[in-house]
């Protein structure tokens, strides 16, 4: 009977020890909360710097790496709608100008993503379509 209670003693030692080890793990260590302090500063510092970004004043559009056409965006308030085939005649992209933002509105890829993508206007951003390879991008010159 003794040595029952003996090993039962040892057992509920052993599982308490355990039981604390786990315990001790589970809690946010101070360099833990360092990095999550870090992260979302850099993360701060990112979303700053996207917002500060200046409005761009043209716009290039490329086809297969090839600069094809080129315009203001205050150019045209009303709307500027321009079509433009790729190289090998497999595709179609549709691009409207219109109040300062210029949008991908029509393409015949299968992914369409460029149609899905948002008006753009500021410096550096860009509309791509890879199946047609055509690129819209947005410059501040």
């Amino acid at each position: 009977m003794k040595i029952k209670e003996k090993r039962i003693n040892e057992n509920k030692i052993g599982e308490k020890k355990i039981n604390e080890e786990k315990t001790k793990n589970n809690k946010i260590k101070k360099a833990d909360f360092i990095l999550l302090i870090a992260i979302l500063f850099i993360g701060g510092i990112f979303c700053l710097f996207n917002m500060m970004k200046k409005p761009g004043k043209r716009v290039v559009i490329e086809i297969d790496g090839r600069e094809v056409d080129s315009f203001y965006l205050n150019e045209d308030s009303e709307g500027l709608e321009k079509t433009y085939k790729s190289y090998d005649d497999k595709g179609e992209n549709t691009i409207l100008i219109k109040d300062g933002k210029v949008s991908c509105i029509e393409a015949d890829c299968p992914d369409k993503i460029c149609v899905k993508h948002k008006a753009i206007d500021k410096a550096g951003e860009s509309i791509i379509c890879l199946p047609h390879r055509f690129v819209v991008e947005v410059k501040d010159e």
